[in-house]
């Protein structure tokens, strides 16, 4: 009985393989090539060519590299191909995308994650969150810090913080995109009672440019339990990639009371196609007069 369950499970695997790479290479065979762009052929030992197309055939498509004049690539080692935009190659080299474009330090861009794509990130150790997009127009996230979560495993009282972070957003414009979401957290008392409050900020954004090089202006309105803030927080932020693994970060918030108090950052982006990290300073006049660079600031990002 073991032996016909175990060679089934096989012929069904093997089934799944062929069927998969049957699909791949029908999509390839029926996709649409022009011969003005540049394509990404991803093959199946994890390795991709960039090049510009120059033809194909029943069995090979053909592209010219960096370094090449004339490739043949057969059809059935490649498992995808995407065109790549304008701003990703630059002086006959390609730039990979942005892994990490729909938030600054903290603060989110109006850019959506797409369908199906999805990161974690870590923050100072404590912070982890997880990001997918269910949509092209709405991503959703959530996590916990640890710190919370330990004390509270200890102490056997309270719980974890928690919070969630859903988003939509849309591109109305050439390089111009609005979104609008929210940040909710949820805090235990860590009395006996194992109550918790609530609390966030809901916002909308306005993102000026593309995901390498852009501008975004937001307002928010904070609220806690059932309290809304009469004055919005005002948030400024940037991003622009000096390099192909390197983009310059900042994050500005302006925070409602008397008076509107401002808490600036600063920093670096480093990256690869499926990892970033920010090194930067959280900074202001308060904070300059005791750490003049300011708090040092990181998080690393993974891609999914």
């Amino acid at each position: 009985m073991k032996k016909k369950l175990f060679l089934a499970s096989l012929f069904v695997l093997i089934g799944m393989f062929f069927s998969e790479k049957s699909f791949a290479q029908q999509v390839i065979t029926e996709t649409t090539f022009d011969s003005t762009s540049t394509y990404i052929l991803k093959l199946r030992d994890e390795s991709q060519l960039v090049g510009k197309y120059l033809g194909r055939d029943s069995l090979n498509v053909i592209i010219k590299t960096a370094s090449m004049p004339r490739v043949e690539v057969p059809i059935s080692n490649m498992v995808s191909v995407s065109k790549v935009d304008a701003e990703n190659f630059r002086h006959g080299k390609y730039w990979f995308p942005n892994p990490n474009a729909t938030r600054y330090f903290f603060a989110p861009s109006a850019f959506c994650l797409k369908e199906g794509e999805g990161y974690y990130q870590n923050t100072y150790l404590f912070l982890n969150s997880f990001n997918v997009g269910l949509s092209d127009h709405f991503t959703i996230g959530g996590g916990l810090e640890f710190i919370s979560t330990f004390a509270s495993a200890i102490s056997g009282q309270g719980g974890p913080i928690l919070y969630l972070t859903p988003k939509v957003g849309f591109e109305v414009a050439p390089k111009v995109n609005v979104g609008a979401g929210m940040l909710y957290f949820s805090i235990p008392s860590f009395i006996n009672d194992n109550s918790r409050s609530g609390g966030g900020i809901f916002y909308g954004l306005g993102t000026f440019g593309n995901t390498n090089n852009n501008l975004t202006t937001g307002f928010g309105w904070g609220y806690f339990r059932r309290d809304i803030g009469s004055s919005p927080f005002v948030t400024i932020s940037g991003m622009k990639r000096i390099s192909r693994k390197t983009a310059l970060v900042s994050e500005n918030w302006f925070i409602p009371g008397n008076d509107y108090y401002g808490i600036y950052s600063y920093g670096f982006r480093f990256f690869g196609e499926k990892l970033a990290v920010d090194l930067g300073f959280i900074n202001n006049s308060d904070i300059a007069t005791a750490l003049l660079i300011g708090i040092p600031y990181v998080d690393f990002v993974v891609k999914f």
